[in-house]
């Protein structure tokens, strides 16, 4: 795909750059700033067909808008799961009904969205899942079961969460994709998971007969399967090349600490620098690649895991024994005090294993896109 930037889309970086530049600094609360992204028209660019989002905007502009806002300093966005996981997929398989109650609240900022996928047995392996959701004579449905892992519950208004609708169902058929309200006191319970960092960037969900409405079912029941693949598709998409400029600023800060350390002294971490920067270069151009549809499932995350992790090795390396030097331990519920470095390898560490481990993202490409024969199953 020959992936150009218009001299129009250069003015809309323009814009979006000056715009950033004089409202990012101000930004404190962060509900309160998915709002004023909404009020200038910033969320929800490219799907206002239909009255739904900000403003039109083609693929070029989208990345424009995510590059430059990963460029900003601006605040990790709260609304991401909403806008850039939820939207499309209501926009692919939703109702008219579904679209107009929920896509404007999206695009304005006021409703903030989590993903109800992964359960303690059914990470990787998301067929697995166990979550009962069962008709109710009243126009509902029940839910009960334990998500996990599920990041912004905790500020979360709404959960799509994938749920077995069909009680005598195995696998992947009988699951059914419920969009369920989280202030449900008494029926749904969010715990904060502590990480080695720190934070408490994850939670469990525990559903106890929390309703949803059964207009509420994304794409009817029993297609559960199909639209949470579908959902996980749109997931390698802008926000993939909006991720790489973040790694694109940790490159440039390990590699300057290894400069200043004098560990860049040695031509084999010298070695290990280029290569990262070479196989950043690379997966920009395949996630470019990737949204003209000519790249396979799942690369994407095997190549932007590894890298990361291997980033995560380099900036403690780079650092020497200063990086093994603290933290406090943690106590009385305060987070660890952790430096940058010390973050990034600490992080990183979970990145082949969470959106699907590395493994079953090679069964994927394996199978699916290769063609070789079936994994054995138990």
């Amino acid at each position: 795909m020959d992936f150009g930037f218009a001299a129009e889309d250069e003015e809309f970086r323009a814009e979006a750059r000056s715009w950033l530049a004089a409202h990012a600094g101000a930004a404190t609360d962060r509900r309160a700033w998915e709002r004023t992204l909404g009020k200038a028209g910033w969320i929800g660019i490219g799907w206002a067909e239909g009255g739904y989002g900000n403003r039109p905007a083609g693929l070029t502009r989208q990345v424009v808008w995510a590059e430059e806002y990963a460029r900003s300093g601006a605040p990790p966005r709260s609304g991401h799961i909403g806008e850039n996981l939820l939207a499309p997929t209501l926009l692919a398989h939703g109702t008219e009904e579904q679209k107009a109650r929920f896509l404007p609240p999206v695009a304005a900022g006021d409703e903030l969205w989590c993903q109800g996928y992964s359960e303690p047995e059914a990470g990787s392996d998301l067929a697995g899942v166990r979550t009962r959701a069962e008709r109710a004579g009243d126009g509902t449905y029940r839910i009960s079961g334990q998500k996990i892992w599920t990041s912004f519950a905790h500020e979360a208004d709404w959960c799509f969460v994938l749920a077995r609708t069909d009680p005598g169902s195995r696998r992947h058929h009988g699951l059914s994709l419920l969009l369920v309200p989280m202030d449900q006191p008494g029926h749904v319970e969010v715990r904060p998971i502590r990480q080695a960092t720190g934070t408490s960037d994850f939670n469990e969900v525990f559903f106890d007969g929390a309703r949803a409405r059964a207009e509420h079912v994304l794409g009817g029941e029993g297609a559960g399967w199909r639209v949470a693949m579908a959902l996980l598709g749109v997931e390698r998409g802008v926000s993939t090349l909006a991720q790489q400029v973040g790694f694109a600023a940790e490159l440039y800060r390990v590699v300057r600490t290894a400069v200043e350390s004098g560990a860049a002294d040695d031509p084999v971490v010298r070695s290990r620098l280029v290569r990262q920067w070479a196989d950043l270069r690379v997966m920009r151009w395949h996630a470019l690649r990737t949204l003209g549809g000519t790249s396979g499932p799942s690369t994407a995350k095997l190549l932007w895991a590894s890298w990361h992790q291997r980033l995560g090795e380099l900036a403690v390396l780079a650092r020497g024994a200063s990086a093994g030097a603290g933290p406090v331990a943690w106590s009385a519920g305060r987070p660890y005090e952790l430096d940058a470095d010390q973050h990034l390898f600490l992080f990183s560490r979970a990145d082949t294993i969470y959106g699907g481990s590395d493994q079953i993202q090679r069964t994927i490409i394996a199978e699916r896109v290769l063609g070789l024969p079936r994994e054995p199953r138990g």
